[in-house]
């Protein structure tokens, strides 16, 4: 992991980069750097991956941290700030540098390079809600069951399979898949296989303890998302026979699903399959920089 240090002044900020970042798009990686550095003292880690992406959070001291990446990168800071019971304490902030920006401008952090970086510099701290699940895993946006993509998941608390960006910058994954092409005889070419759509669940939701649908009752998905302050807001929607059937509403704190194996989207990670899973609301659990007046 590389370290550089520049000139301090008032205020100090460490500089995390994800390792996708300076491959997909380095030119933006440069550009936030300059900006970063020319309005305050400034510390760059440069992690190869996710255990050195830890340690330098770790090692922050009273420095605030700036993660320069995608969604998955905010997500994995959240994640181990919270695995640190440091979270709270803790104000991140974020320049967006990668395909998968859809969280980062949900959540009101310009997706524009110069924007975030100087939003870092001059925006305000926000409070926000994060969802908790048993498995002390967190949901920073809004979750969904079934996944709306299960192929980009292979297991629980996996990043999604590589895709074509991801292989751009690897070139053993480029290797291999040259390997397998050249293995394959010509005369019987490999045929991509979709997978299955996902078809209706059998799942009992239960909101602060009342069942909002049973297994009686099949389901084509489950979504829950931060609403109001410290409530989350699950909407399901029942298979339709005949007329189209109306979703089921609720707020609470505390949602836990249950049933069958199944699978579940939450951010930009796929997870599972489990039989049972509860998130809680932990209202202000965390905060992010945003833009005055945003």
């Amino acid at each position: 992991m590389a370290e550089v240090a520049t000139s301090a002044t008032s205020e100090q900020l460490l500089v995390v980069v994800d390792p996708v970042a300076r491959r997909s798009d380095g030119e933006s990686v440069r550009i936030a750097k300059d900006v970063l550095g020319a309005g305050a003292g400034m510390k760059l880690c440069l992690p190869d991956g996710p255990e050195e992406f830890a340690r330098a959070l770790a090692r922050r001291g009273a420095r605030r941290p700036v993660v320069v990446g995608d969604d998955r990168a905010l997500l994995r800071a959240v994640s181990v700030l919270h695995r640190q019971r440091e979270l709270a304490a803790c104000g991140l902030s974020l320049v967006p540098v990668g395909g998968a920006v859809s969280l980062a401008r949900s959540l009101g952090v310009p997706t524009g390079t110069v924007a975030a970086a100087r939003a870092v510099l001059d925006g305000v701290e926000r409070r926000m809600d994060l969802m908790v699940d048993d498995s002390d895993g967190v949901v920073l946006g809004a979750l969904r069951i079934p996944p709306l993509s299960p192929s980009q998941g292979a297991g629980a608390g996996q990043e999604p399979v590589p895709d074509a960006e991801d292989a751009a910058g690897r070139p053993w994954l480029r290797t291999c898949q040259s390997l397998v092409r050249t293995l394959v005889p010509a005369s019987r070419p490999l045929r991509p296989v979709s997978p299955p759509e996902p078809g209706p669940s059998r799942l009992r939701v239960e909101v602060d303890g009342q069942t909002l649908v049973d297994l009686n009752q099949p389901v084509e998905a489950v979504s829950v998302a931060p609403s109001a302050s410290g409530v989350a807001s699950v909407e399901v929607r029942p298979v339709s026979v005949g007329a189209e059937a109306s979703p089921l509403l609720a707020e609470g704190r505390t949602v836990t699903v249950s049933g069958a194996h199944f699978r579940y989207r939450a951010d930009s990670l796929v997870s599972g399959p489990v039989r049972t899973r509860t998130w809680v609301v932990r209202e202000g659990a965390w905060s992010l920089t945003v833009p005055a007046g945003a």
